[in-house]
């Protein structure tokens, strides 16, 4: 069966799972001027108990498992989250009437990793029986903090720079003007010389710190729960609350934080309205772009220790998500100058929809044909 079939088999399946089936329910009564609200203080605790599920899986099989198949494919997930970014930096901050500060937070969410998509991508390969290694989910991290920090750092080293040349063009003005009494308050401060006075003039010391934003994104709701879950699973034994408590409500809760999110999708259509429409086009082709780059590296660690061809699939998902919990605020306060409504609504309004309901089925397909499966 060739790749198109399996791909259009996929896509039909994911239409009457309950995962796309109620995010494209809550996208359809949001668009009808339904006033359901969910309260924010459920879904924070669905996403929780979703990526604790997620931690937990992860870190019970990392205690069960050979530690050195897992260091490829997160070295590739770091690599994923960082290239995503300079792609972002290097197209998309190149298009008409898109600001690069703008595009290159648009680029740091997008090599974010979604809680929900990757959620969502491991319950379509549990359903469809496709074996995967129970440790996949546990690349989060590490293609969702290298993602964030490149994004802050780049932001930032590019902001102090065209600030430098700004203050230079500045002193470069200045400097073709006579210095006056008048230019300073109090006598005792003029300078000796013109060198001093401009030395003077020197904008402070605006190096990026990147500790801080690795300790901010730790911190985060997403990667916390994400990361106690690892930890409980690796150096404890919580199998028995697990099987009981969250698996089997891990799928009940999926469908709630589907249908949430595609009636935020449909509120963030309009902000979309407000910047350049490049980031429609970026934001449908970006998912398979990135999910293209992690697959690439998926086979090589397929080939080279064994990954198997569901884990390939999991790091493409990720790749493919943008981040939806820990990413906006971490962005926010890491780029202060960059409009969330170009980069939460490039990724909530149309990729997150275009991750799940496309890239999913597209690189299940994509494994199967070139496994034969």
């Amino acid at each position: 069966m060739d790749f198109f079939s399996l791909f259009v088999m996929d896509f039909i399946q994911q239409l009457q799972s309950p995962t796309l089936a109620f995010l494209i329910g809550g996208m359809i009564i949001a668009a009808l001027g339904s006033e359901l609200v969910i309260p924010e203080s459920i879904c924070t605790i669905i996403v929780f108990m979703l990526l604790t599920k997620i931690g937990l899986t992860g870190g019970i099989a990392i205690r069960n498992s050979n530690l050195t198949e897992m260091v490829l494919p997160m070295i590739f997930a770091v690599i994923v989250g960082i290239i995503v970014v300079f792609v972002a930096r290097y197209t998309l901050a190149n298009l008409p009437k898109v600001k690069v500060v703008d595009a290159i937070a648009t680029g740091g969410l997008f090599g974010a990793v979604s809680g929900s998509t990757m959620a969502a991508g491991l319950t379509v390969l549990e359903e469809q029986k496709i074996p995967y290694e129970a440790w996949a989910g546990a690349l989060y991290p590490f293609m969702d903090i290298p993602a964030l920090v490149t994004a802050i750092v780049v932001a930032n080293i590019y902001l102090n720079k065209k600030k430098n040349k700004e203050a230079a063009y500045d002193r470069e003005s200045f400097s073709k003007q006579p210095v006056a009494a008048g230019d300073y308050s109090d006598q005792q401060d003029y300078p000796s010389s013109r060198q001093e006075y401009l030395s003077q003039q020197q904008p402070a010391d605006n190096r990026v710190k990147i500790w801080p934003i690795i300790e901010e994104s730790l911190r985060g709701p997403a990667l916390s729960a994400m990361l106690l879950g690892l930890a409980l699973g690796i150096f404890t034994q919580p199998e028995t609350v697990y099987k009981s408590f969250y698996d089997p409500l891990f799928r009940g809760l999926l469908s709630i934080l589907m249908l949430v999110m595609g009636m935020e999708a449909w509120s963030r259509v309009g902000e979309l309205r407000k910047v350049a429409q490049w980031y429609v086009v970026y934001s449908v082709l970006a998912p398979f772009v990135h999910g293209l780059i992690a697959f690439g590296l998926g086979m090589i660690a397929h080939y080279a220790t064994g990954f198997s061809w569901g884990g390939v699939v999991v790091l493409a998902v990720i790749a493919s998500s943008s981040s939806d919990i820990s990413g906006p605020p971490t962005l926010r306060a890491g780029i202060p100058s960059a409009n969330p409504s170009a980069y939460i609504g490039a990724s909530t309004a149309i990729g997150t929809p275009v991750a799940i309901g496309l890239c999913i089925p597209f690189f299940l397909g994509l494994a199967q044909a070139l496994s034969g499966g």
